[in-house]
């Protein structure tokens, strides 16, 4: 069949996902094409206008378009590879930015419509509008997958990894004690500051904008803290590190429809890498990696990762575990099963 499939915008972990799937679907002998929403995004967002000169003599600009008429710009776009390509499926990442009209007008041309619903249950809300006008949806957690079935076709499809991208090396030299990489919210930021870090080789990596001039972590946050890891990185760091952490964002957590059950794309991610990391529990985790200890406080965090940093043989076991419990979970895996949804 014939794909298109649309990038999400942003370049954090739902641009990962658009590259397995991506990748998947092509290794399954899939003709797919993409829409590059990020870098259309991105040009008219930035695109300026001379407006004349300033105080100083100097050329003045402005911007072309407002934001809300950028993503305009940039989501009508994708009417052209629609009409030239002509896809039997159109699948989108998460689809943010695209008004669900569009949905409607590619069915009504003959294109099925699958979405890739990437922040339930937190965007359950915003998300369900988008999933009326879709042909299949495709959730990340299944809290709320009833409501998504009561619109139409709607499954659970799970975080994964890409094969070529996370997987172990026993023999890579270790540089740090603990890692962590993710945005530096402020929970987290609280969280972090009460694990009692001191005398551990730490790496805090991705966006840390707003730490405090006398926060501790400001020895540990990269160089560069307003920059996001790519893939390749991340797995390269957590090959490097000796211990790791999952850490939920409480701020997604104020107002959403229900709690999250599932695993993170982070948790998935360390297990195919080898990687042992202490759990910030969820159902789906208990129920996955069993293996590894979950905590209930910061104090607790860090009394997990000196023990397992003592501990290193036991440590180790319980990592191959953890990966053994991961190794179905790859996008190619994934891709065959939406193949078969497609075909029923």
């Amino acid at each position: 069949m014939r794909w298109l499939v649309g990038h999400p915008g942003p370049s954090f972990s739902v641009a990962d996902m658009h590259t397995g799937w991506v990748e998947a679907l092509r290794a399954l002998g899939e003709d797919v094409y993409t829409y590059n929403l990020d870098d259309r995004l991105l040009f008219y967002d930035s695109t300026m206008l001379k407006v004349g000169e300033d105080s100083f003599g100097r050329d003045a600009f402005r911007k072309a378009v407002s934001r809300e008429q950028a993503i305009g710009l940039a989501t009508d776009g994708i009417y052209k590879p629609l009409w030239r390509i002509w896809p039997h499926v159109v699948l989108l990442i998460s689809a943010f930015f695209y008004p669900p009209q569009i949905f409607d007008e590619m069915r009504g041309r003959g294109h099925k419509v699958v979405l890739l619903h990437s922040e339930s249950p937190y965007q359950d809300d915003e998300q369900l509008v988008r999933a009326a006008h879709a042909d299949l949806n495709l959730v990340n957690d299944p809290v709320n997958l009833d409501a998504y079935r009561e619109l139409g076709p709607a499954e659970y499809m799970p975080h994964a990894y890409r094969e070529q991208v996370h997987y172990p090396a026993p023999g890579a030299a270790k540089l740090w004690d603990f890692s962590f990489i993710g945005t530096g919210f402020p929970s987290r930021v609280r969280f972090f500051e009460q694990m009692h870090l001191s005398g551990l080789d730490v790496r805090l990596a991705g966006p840390w904008l707003d730490l405090p001039e006398d926060s501790p972590l400001r020895q540990y946050a990269d160089p560069n803290p307003e920059g996001c890891v790519d893939n390749t990185e991340t797995a390269d760091i957590y090959r490097q590190s000796r211990t790791g952490l999952n850490l939920y964002r409480r701020e997604a957590e104020d107002a959403h429809l229900g709690e999250g059950w599932a695993c993170g794309p982070r948790e998935i991610e360390m297990a195919a890498c080898g990687l042992w990391f202490a759990r910030d529990p969820r159902p789906e985790s208990d129920e996955l990696f069993p293996m590894l200890p979950a905590f209930t406080s910061p104090e607790e965090a860090g009394e997990l990762i000196r023990w397992a940093l003592a501990h290193p043989g036991d440590a180790e076991e319980a990592a191959g575990k953890a990966r053994a419990a991961v190794e179905g979970r790859t996008f190619i895996s994934h891709a065959r099963k939406l193949l078969a949804m497609l075909d029923n």
